[in-house]
């Protein structure tokens, strides 16, 4: 199969469900709830009635080489789709916590200023990012120290369903973070 191809597969097939670790099913423990922050799943920020792959599902993908400009279109119209993906506007305003992976946008000597929070390792980095209602650009309110790429945290904060675009990626949402953790493995029995 093409490059491009394989680049296009690849995306779509990380489309949904994109969540990091599931809370209940890893091997991962979260960190005691801070007061007034409910924990959320990255479902949670996807509208129920969007569909990443509908306009792409009549698509042979089989037929398409890297030489077919129908390949190149279709990876251009799935960026375009997944960059201007509908956010949830029911989660404006709230105050969550939400398990996902850092990946760096700004950092000081004191700390990373900025960066954002992505639901699968890899993603903005090794991989195509997911869809902007899939990536939460976060400012801590104070700058976060001992962070570094792909770091798994959860992170406090009050979600805002802000559209910001940066270099790593377009996200449908904002946190202004006041807490992060990192990710506790469980103790083996």
């Amino acid at each position: 199969m093409t490059r491009i191809m394989i680049s296009l597969l690849a995306a779509m097939a990380l489309a949904l469900p994109l969540a990091a670790p599931a809370q209940d099913k890893s091997p991962i423990k979260p960190p005691p709830a801070r007061a007034g922050y409910a924990d959320i799943s990255w479902d949670e920020l996807v509208p129920g009635d969007w569909d990443p792959l509908k306009q792409f599902k009549d698509m042979n993908f089989g037929l398409l080489n890297d030489a077919d400009p129908r390949a190149a279109e279709a990876l251009k119209k799935m960026r375009e789709v997944w960059d201007n993906a509908p956010i949830n506007n029911k989660m404006d305003g709230r105050n969550i916590r939400i398990p996902g992976y850092v990946v760096p946008l700004e950092e000081g000597k004191n700390g990373m200023t900025e960066f954002l929070l992505v639901p699968y390792f890899g993603a903005c980095i090794h991989t195509p990012p997911p869809p902007s209602n899939q990536i939460i650009h976060v400012k801590p309110k104070e700058p976060a120290k001992g962070l570094k790429s792909m770091d798994a945290v959860w992170v406090d904060g009050t979600l805002k369903t802000l559209r910001s675009d940066t270099f790593m990626g377009a996200s449908g949402y904002r946190m202004e973070a006041v807490g992060f953790e990192r990710y506790v493995e469980k103790a083996a029995k």
